[in-house]
């Protein structure tokens, strides 16, 4: 999983060229939570973030995270009642489809812990938000999360 990251920030890195924006490898950290995880408890000063969600290799969810979103990069997304769109919510409301018939309300946050591989992109904030948006942008597309959009975007 690593190395398709690195691929595809690479293939990132080109892309945002054309845009006039120029990303280091130095200017991006790659942070790998294997399930089972623990979410991270502080997002690091001066950085915004790209995480994706696996469950058996297939991507979950992709979101992104500015400097000030502390509450959204460590616990929202195990969280179901923490805000309006999160990944716990969305199991929920899928778990039929995924074969989830155990998750409930009540372990749902364990579920994602426990199950689920969490990779994190951390870039510094200096890049801004419209680069942080097409980071998460591309990430969706190459990876299309299984929890992206509306039902009948899919």
């Amino acid at each position: 999983m690593q190395i398709e990251i690195k691929n595809l920030l690479n293939d990132f890195q080109e892309i945002s060229g054309f845009a006039g924006i120029t990303i280091s490898e130095n200017d991006i950290l790659i942070e790998t939570l294997l399930a089972p995880h623990r979410p991270p408890s502080l997002l690091p000063n001066g950085k915004m973030a790209v995480y994706i969600f696996f469950w058996n290799e297939k991507c979950l969810k992709v979101g992104k995270v500015g400097q000030n979103s502390n509450a959204r990069y460590t616990s929202q997304h195990y969280n179901p009642r923490s805000s309006n769109s999160n990944l716990a919510k969305s199991i929920l409301l899928g778990k039929d489809k995924l074969g989830l018939s155990s998750v409930s309300e009540s372990n749902v946050g364990a579920w994602i812990k426990s199950n689920t591989d969490r990779i994190n992109i951390l870039l510094d904030s200096r890049h801004g938000i419209p680069v942080l948006t097409l980071l998460e942008s591309f990430f969706q597309c190459r990876l299309r999360p299984y929890f992206e959009g509306f039902e009948s975007q899919h």
